[in-house]
């Protein structure tokens, strides 16, 4: 049997439920007439309905439970807790579903405990419990296969490789569609088949294996259509919608194969499918992309008018990520025939939809259909408007593409966090929180059953009820936001960010500070230059060029047998800066306050030659300027705001340093091994992509040392080895310091941002393991209000695709937390480097006074004119991202 088909993505399929009759056992006659009386509101299909069959089994189970006929028992809970499902009411489902759990157990149900803990697991799965999920499903196999039940542990492999798929896991998620293919094939059921068949084919055209892709999508569809031309008419929806899937994905496969004509024709193919079987949101999906195709093809009023179809659509059936979609779709092609200001109109109510905090889009909806990132459409609105400014200079274009591009790092950062598996919650009372997270989890749940009721035929009765049900619960979901907004303004303007205007902005800069804005796209990149009274804008090479550049210059910093020759490393760099520093008049022993993006984060700016030297020898721009970076310029003023009134802490130096990272490290000879378990799934992944071990840091307490020899004792914190756990760095006593100096691994995870964090110690005294992964939600969560945090052993490997996120997410979650500054290096350094230009820096905050920036950079000075430390690979990875201002006492 088969479950749900999305249109442009997985098939997921449903287990039979054989044992999960509706007829009634061990007849009672009161109970069996409510559980008639809810099968009847369930059947209604509206939100009333469900809210009704709750209600009448809620009073069944008390019924079946006194009538001790727990058979029943168990079939009227397994409705219920499937209701709370369909209305996003997740605690109580699972609650449910435990309860379920138990009553399976003692029937020794094994087939329905098995089907129970899938459904628990996909409710997991819903809400990013991505470890919970696998671990959930992993304890059904042995069930399948004690009741030999084949179809079901198909479904579990296929269930758990979806997973895979959404966390990026592409190789795992096809081992588990291949192990599912083996098995489904024996059952002979052609509509599995070729549900797991075009699930495979989307992995491998997500891997960019397209004519393998190809032939398996190919395979699918003749298994649907041998399946539609056997029961012709009679043939379920399900299967009318799969072959429908399969041919858009195979329309998606022949146009990335540039085969354009093929892509038109399997397109149309799908689009007649929807037409006959009145599926709305897959016509709506095939519409756009058929105008895709023809915008590709320069026939611009055609992709026109089949957007504005598929927009129409999609509004009717309130389909609002989607509606963003095609309203981006119709810009770009307004654009192009060159109406400015309806594109304009088009792309700003895009972005007010995708920023709007209930819109969800389900991973499954991404794969396979000419979606854009979200940051695609801040690039394009941003191309648009620097467009104008050429046309129309001195108009305040350029001031307006500024602003765009901070709503779009905003937007940004906001989208890894949600993929952090985690929630922030620091700042925010617990009651609050939870009424915020059922609220949301309701609307989205809500807010696909609307689009899936008005996709097919429905009563406007049944349009009214859920409309009104949803409008209900936005308004209390806005009086729980201005609630938040009100009593937590901290958390409300990192969750609903308001990106500072060109005016704001110039407001936060002295006449000794020059802000330079980066922006990367595909085809063009931009920089804004920006003074107190002043914004130039800039045309730059697009985002590839930079990835080239950024790849090659720090190679040849970083390489052991290049970062000695001199000539190299200021080779790339020069040219680097030809292309990042356009001649702007301004810079001249100025102040650089950098907002980088992309492959640029990773950038150690320090080391770049000073643009417009020309052949002579090369000057590293930390000699003439103090440097600093930020996440972005509205990061600043939020900043001061909420840290005007704040004074420092009385202490002033916290340190952690050396963790011990494995069983093998020496200060655990004397200790009997107990094993060492696997490392988090997630540190695991993260340290794998980044190219990354775990070895002992050993001169960092050597680094240690040094830098608290400058504090007297009673105004410092010094936690070495086992004690530079996680629970050490997440302790509030390092509230206390002004300086928190953490001397440990940091992943700067380039490909995957969200699996960014800091690694302390991994066991304890005793041998044990520990959870010592501080993780990206996890800093946003600490509480450090403190005048700096330092990093010193930062790794970051940089991946075919860069994104700067992973910095960002990093610094900005110590900003979260309190902090004015943060010092990340780039790179892990040499250890004895490290430590001689930490003592460096300290010593000019902590004996001469210097600001924070106006130290680091003198240290860097003085390590480059050392002999023994000449190369920049030694002193350049430090940089320094935040406030500028000097600390006050």
């Amino acid at each position: 049997m088969l479950g749900s088909f999305f249109v442009s993505g997985s098939v997921s399929l449903a287990i039979a439920q054989e044992k999960q009759s509706t007829e009634v056992l061990n007849s009672n006659s009161k109970a069996e007439d409510i559980f008639n009386q809810g099968m009847k509101r369930y059947g209604e299909g509206t939100v009333a309905g469900f809210r009704g069959a709750i209600q009448q089994w809620e009073e069944g189970l008390r019924l079946w439970k006194e009538a001790n006929n727990p058979q029943q028992e168990s079939i009227t809970r397994n409705f219920l807790c499937s209701v709370y499902s369909s209305l996003g009411e997740y605690p109580k489902a699972i609650n449910c579903y435990n309860q379920l759990l138990v009553l399976t157990q003692t029937l020794a149900d094994q087939q329905t405990e098995a089907t129970t803990l899938t459904s628990i697991a996909k409710i997991y799965h819903q809400l990013g419990e991505y470890q919970k999920a696998l671990d959930t499903l992993n304890q059904t196999f042995p069930l399948w296969q004690t009741v030999n039940f084949k179809t079901g542990e198909v479904a579990t492999l296929n269930e758990i490789a979806l997973i895979y798929f959404n966390l990026g896991e592409l190789p795992q998620a096809l081992n588990y569609y291949n192990q599912a293919l083996v098995i489904v094939k024996t059952l002979g059921n052609p509509t599995n088949v070729a549900a797991i068949l075009n699930n495979i084919a989307q992995v491998e055209s997500e891997l960019n294996q397209l004519e393998i892709s190809l032939q398996h999508y190919q395979q699918a569809l003749g298994l649907w259509e041998e399946v539609i031309n056997k029961f012709g008419d009679r043939a379920a929806v399900n299967v009318q919608k799969g072959k429908g899937a399969t041919l858009n994905n195979i329309g998606f496969v022949y146009a990335n194969l540039n085969r354009l004509d093929s892509a038109l024709e399997t397109y149309n193919q799908a689009l007649s499918l929807w037409q006959k079987i009145g599926d709305r949101t897959g016509e709506a999906s095939t519409l756009n992309n058929i105008g895709f195709i023809y915008f590709q093809q320069n026939k611009l009023d055609k992709s026109l008018e089949l957007y504005h179809q598929s927009l129409k659509i999609r509004q009717e059936v309130g389909d609002r990520p989607k509606e963003a979609l095609s309203r981006y779709r119709i810009a770009t092609v307004e654009r192009k025939q060159g109406k400015f200001e309806a594109a304009i109109a088009e792309i700003e109510t895009a972005l007010t939809l995708i920023e709007d905090l209930r819109t969800k889009i389900n991973n499954q909806d991404l794969r396979a259909s000419f979606l854009a990132s979200k940051q695609d459409y801040y690039q394009f609105y941003i191309e648009l408007l620097m467009q104008l400014n050429q046309q129309q200079p001195n108009q305040g274009w350029d001031g307006k593409a500024l602003e765009i591009s901070e709503r779009a790092k905003a937007r940004s950062l906001l989208d890894i966090l949600a993929q952090a598996q985690g929630e922030v919650t620091s700042g925010i009372d617990p009651k609050l929180l939870t009424q915020k997270q059922t609220l949301k989890q309701k609307l989205s749940t809500l807010e696909e059953q609307r689009v899936k009721l008005l996709s097919q035929s429905h009563t406007n009765e049944q349009k009214q009820q859920l409309n009104q049900e949803i409008a209900t619960l936005i308004q209390q979901y806005s009086q729980v936001l201005d609630t938040i907004r009100i009593n937590n303004p901290h958390y409300a303007a990192l969750t609903q960010p308001q990106p500072l205007t060109l005016a704001e902005i110039q407001k936060l800069l002295d006449n000794q500070t020059v802000l330079l804005e980066y922006s990367l796209g595909k085809e063009r990149s931009y920089l804004w230059a920006v003074t107190p009274d002043s914004i130039q804008s800039y045309e730059l090479p697009p985002e590839a060029t930079f990835k080239t550049a950024v790849k090659t210059f720090r190679d040849n910093l970083l390489s052991p047998s290049k970062r000695i020759r001199r000539s190299l490393y200021e080779e790339t760099g020069k040219a680097l800066t030809e292309i990042a520093f356009p001649l702007i008049p301004s810079l001249k022993d100025k102040r650089l306050l950098i907002v980088a993006d992309g492959a640029l984060q990773y950038v150690p700016f320090a080391a770049l030659p000073e643009p417009g030297n020309g052949d002579r020898e090369a000057i590293p721009l930390i000699i003439n300027h103090e440097l600093l970076t930020l996440p972005s310029a509205s990061v600043l003023g939020i900043m001061r705001r909420e840290n005007q009134s704040r004074k420092p802490p009385e202490k002033i130096l916290a340190v952690l340093a050396d963790p011990v990272f494995a069983s093998t490290d020496d200060r655990l000879k004397s200790v009997v091994f107990q094993g060492i378990k696997a490392l988090p799934p997630d540190l695991e992944r993260s340290a794998r992509e980044s190219g990354i071990l775990f070895d002992r840091l050993p001169f960092t307490q050597e680094e240690a040392t040094q830098i608290l020899a400058l504090v007297p004792e009673e105004y410092s914190l010094q936690e070495i080895g086992f004690n530079a756990s996680r629970e050490t760095a997440i302790d509030l006593q390092l509230s206390q310091y002004r300086f928190v100096h953490f001397a440990t691994h940091g992943l700067l995870n380039s490909e995957n941002p969200q699996l960014s964090g800091l690694v302390f110690s991994l066991v304890n005294q005793t041998g044990e393991s520990q959870n010592g992964f501080l993780r990206l939600y996890d800093i946003f969560n600490l509480n450090l209000p403190v005048e700096l945090v330092v990093l010193s052993a930062c790794e970051t490997g940089l991946g075919q695709e860069i994104k700067g996120e992973g910095l960002v997410g990093l610094t900005r979650g110590f900003m979260y937390a309190g902090a004015n500054r943060v010092v990340v290096s780039l790179w892990k350094v040499d250890d004895q480097a490290t430590a001689e230009l930490m003592v460096k820096f300290y010593q000019g905050m902590l004996k001469e006074g210097l600001s924070p920036v106006a130290a680091l950079r003198q240290a860097q000075i003085k390590m480059q004119n050392d002999s023994e430390w000449i190369p920049p690979y030694y002193w350049s990875a430090f940089t320094l991202q935040g406030e500028w201002r000097g600390i006050q006492d």
